[in-house]
C-alpha cells in the first residue's frame, strides 16, 4: 500500500484534534490500527503518524480516513473551533435596556446577548413594581418564552388571557399581540426568552 504526500509543517492544534477524534472513532467501532489501515488503504505507518499528530493529512487523508470510519470528514474536525461566544451574567447584574414599557415603569434587565449573531435568542428578566402601568400589547417576529419567577399577573395573548404565577410558562408565537394585562401581586418578575 502507498501512502498519499503529506506535507510535514510542525504538528499544531489541528493535527492534535484530528489525531484525537481517529483514535476515538476507531476505538468506538473496535478497529485496530492495522485494520483501519486495511479500510483506508493507508499504511499502519501512516495512521500511527496521524494517531499520535506527527503528521500534517491532506484532504484525500482525511477523506479516506472518513470513509473508513463511517463518519462525515467534518467529525475529524470536532473540537477545532473551540472558540466561541459566551455570556455570564452574575446574579443581581446585566444590563438595563430601555424598551417601550420602561415609560411604564418596566425594567428590563438583558441576561445575554451574542455579537452578531441574528439567530441568538435574548433572554431578559423582566420586573414589574407598584410603579408600572399596564402598556399597550407587543408583537415582533419570532417566538417569546416567558417563565414566572414571582408575583402574580395576567398576561395577554392575541384573545386568550393566562393568569401566570411562579414557576408557570407560556410560550408565544411574537406575531400575536401579547403583554401583560393585570397585575395581581406585586413585584412581578419573569424571564422573557425572545427568539427570531
Amino acid at each position: 500500500m502507498s501512502d498519499i504526500a503529506e506535507s510535514k509543517p510542525l504538528p499544531g492544534a489541528l493535527e492534535r484534534v484530528i489525531a484525537t477524534q481517529v483514535r476515538y472513532y476507531r476505538a468506538e467501532v473496535g478497529l485496530s490500527a492495522a485494520d483501519l489501515a486495511v479500510r483506508t488503504g493507508l499504511s499502519k505507518a501512516m495512521i500511527s503518524k496521524v494517531e499520535s499528530a506527527s503528521t500534517s493529512c491532506s484532504l484525500t487523508t482525511l477523506q479516506r480516513l472518513a470513509e473508513g470510519l463511517n463518519v462525515p470528514v467534518t467529525a475529524l474536525f470536532r473540537g477545532a473551533d473551540t472558540d466561541r461566544d459566551a455570556t455570564f451574567t452574575k446574579s443581581g447584574e446585566g444590563s438595563l435596556s430601555v424598551r417601550s414599557g420602561t415609560q411604564h415603569g418596566h425594567e428590563y434587565r438583558v441576561l445575554g446577548t451574542l455579537k452578531g449573531r441574528s439567530d441568538a435568542i435574548e433572554p431578559t428578566l423582566v420586573t414589574l413594581t407598584d410603579a408600572s402601568d399596564i402598556f399597550p400589547l407587543f408583537q415582533h417576529p419570532g417566538t417569546e418564552f416567558l417563565y414566572m419567577l414571582s408575583g402574580i399577573m395576567v398576561y395577554g395573548h392575541g384573545a386568550y388571557e393566562y393568569t401566570m404565577h411562579p414557576g408557570d410558562s407560556l410560550l408565544l408565537d411574537g406575531e400575536g399581540p401579547h403583554g401583560p394585562l393585570k397585575l395581581i401581586s406585586l413585584p412581578i418578575s419573569f424571564l422573557a426568552i425572545t427568539a427570531p
